[in-house]
């Protein structure tokens, strides 16, 4: 029984999609969130060992950026990172307000390990779609974001 039917066509449509979306990220989300708690690590954690993996050192703040989280979460996140020895901070020579942070050695190898094992993962949880789908999906999840970051400033 459907009971977005008393707004409009249009509303209806866009209700409907909208509830899905959040259902579909909510499931995701969760059954990711579970796999990443296999690692011994949480997912902000995991989500800084992956950043750094993937693009390399960088200041916190970029770092706080690109995973969309508030500054003290991300320093939160680092201090404990840095206490298991995963990630260290570097002050720049030529900026010495400047910090940024970076994997260990011992980073460098949970990564290596750890996300080839997570993206296998995500992988056989959206093969239900298949590939051309996964890529029109992304696309379309694309346009959406971009167009309502465009909206709302």
């Amino acid at each position: 029984m459907k009971t977005t039917k008393q707004y409009g066509k249009r509303a209806d449509i866009a209700l409907s999609m909208w509830v899905k979306l959040a259902r579909a990220h909510d499931t995701f989300k969760h059954l990711t969130a579970e796999n990443i708690r296999t690692f011994n690590l949480t997912t902000a954690q995991f989500g800084a060992l992956e950043t750094l993996g993937h693009l390399g050192p960088m200041l916190i703040g970029e770092l706080t950026r690109k995973q969309l989280v508030c500054a003290g979460n991300m320093t939160v996140v680092v201090n404990n990172l840095e206490k298991e020895g995963l990630v260290e901070r570097k002050t720049d020579t030529k900026d010495r307000r400047a910090t940024y942070v970076r994997l260990t050695p011992r980073g460098k190898r949970l990564f290596d390990k750890v996300f080839p094992q997570h993206a296998e993962y995500v992988a056989d949880r959206v093969s239900v779609l298949t590939e051309n789908e996964q890529l029109e999906l992304g696309r379309l999840l694309k346009k959406l974001g971009t167009a309502i970051r465009q909206i709302s400033r």
